[in-house]
């Protein structure tokens, strides 16, 4: 069996995610889809809209055969990070491909920039530390000694100042780093941007836009258009039971408590806390009743949204530096789900994996997924709903 990889969150699965699942098919003749998925907590620092399961099922009602975790340790990581912990579990699952949407649409830019990159690390490294003390954020001196960087030659390099293209390159870095089996390809995202809001007459859109549309008008009516019948009906089905998705709007309280409870010293021991921004996180928490206001009063020119938000998922998931420095290659294969299809993938290739594959996580005590458990906890007690130990009670779900 061709088996086909994809990285994602399903933040929710939108029919721009069932057109990169049917275009990557198609690509490499896969017999079978693999989703390696974040879980409740996600890349730019924000609870996940519906758990880990209701996305798992848009996922397999729409071409996915197999559903895997991200252990929160990547899921909320920085983009290298998080690239090298969904292209190693594809490694480890025996992928052949690991298929990516981009702006660029077309693989061979971003093997010219890892080659580009890599002949000039040393240079590029200490640019960008010169950039940083400048005063730039860390992705603007980034961009801005990668275009110091490129030679005018016959060849094309990927615009790293698109968040999908980003991402692409990372993947790219990592399997060629690591010498993996898995074979990048890239399909060209269509139509929406990663940020852009829905617009009448089209059919995709951004996850970021269909957010926006549920949260601002309190409705999932409007944004029928943009889902699989599948989201919408999981989506209607999470609104009916929890009256909202989350957010960290709905979240501050806990996380507001989270950081008045603590010292400045316990502050900055948690993963990217960095230069004394805990002062000003405890000052903001003290002062701001809503998230919104919180994060504009802790946002500058050095710290982006995205930084922050990662920050403060780690302090609201007492993830600490400690344990971020232990963390280092993935080290099992969780399954949130699978079809059939994605079963008798497993029972074929399943002696061939490198790492134990998790269907029941009652008996472990590897601590990245004691942490993935312990984030399931959180995640379900800010929702209001008295669902301690979901982790324990929720098979694998078989579609």
């Amino acid at each position: 069996m061709i088996a086909t990889g994809v990285i994602v969150e399903y933040n929710p699965f939108h029919n721009g995610h069932l057109y990169h699942i049917k275009k990557s098919r198609e690509h490499t003749d896969a017999d079978v889809m693999i989703a390696v998925m974040s879980g409740h907590f996600l890349q730019r620092g924000e609870p996940a809209f519906v758990d880990k399961w209701a996305r798992t099922k848009m996922a397999l009602a729409s071409g996915v055969d197999l559903v895997i975790e991200l252990p929160y340790v990547y899921a909320t990581a920085q983009a290298s990070d998080f690239a090298k912990g969904g292209v190693l579990l594809l490694e480890a699952l025996q992928c052949d491909f690991l298929s990516f949407g981009s702006e660029q649409g077309d693989i061979a830019p971003f093997l010219h920039t890892y080659s580009l990159l890599e002949a000039g690390n040393g240079a590029f490294q200490e640019n960008i530390k010169k950039l940083v003390k400048t005063g730039l954020s860390y992705p603007q001196a980034l961009n801005t000694a990668y275009q110091q960087l490129i030679p005018n030659s016959g060849h094309t390099y990927a615009d790293l100042t698109k968040p999908n293209n980003i991402l692409g390159y990372h993947y790219v870095e990592t399997a060629q780093k690591y010498h993996t089996h898995v074979k990048p390809i890239t399909i060209q995202r269509i139509q929406a941007g990663y940020h852009d809001a829905i617009q009448d007459g089209t059919t995709i859109a951004s996850a970021t836009g269909i957010r926006q549309a549920i949260q601002e008008q309190h409705s999932i009516q409007n944004v029928t258009s943009f889902l699989p019948e599948a989201s919408y009906s999981v989506l209607t089905d999470w609104h009916k039971e929890y009256h909202h998705f989350a957010n960290w709007e709905l979240f501050w309280p806990y996380l507001r408590f989270s950081i008045l409870r603590l010292t400045p010293e316990q502050i900055a021991s948690f993963a990217e806390v960095t230069e004394g921004i805990e002062f000003l996180i405890i000052q903001a928490a003290k002062e701001c009743q809503d998230f919104n206001s919180f994060m504009q009063k802790v946002k500058s020119k050095r710290y982006t949204w995205t930084r922050i938000q990662r920050m403060i998922t780690h302090i609201f998931t007492n993830f600490t530096w400690q344990q971020l420095k232990a963390s280092n290659l993935p080290s099992y294969i969780r399954i949130l789900g699978m079809t059939q299809n994605g079963q008798r993938y497993l029972s074929e290739r399943k002696k061939l994996f490198t790492l134990p594959v998790i269907s029941r996580v009652a008996s472990s005590t590897d601590a990245m997924l004691l942490q993935d458990i312990h984030a399931t906890d959180l995640y379900m007690l800010t929702l209001g709903k008295n669902k301690m130990g979901m982790d324990f009670k929720i098979p694998p779900i078989r579609y």
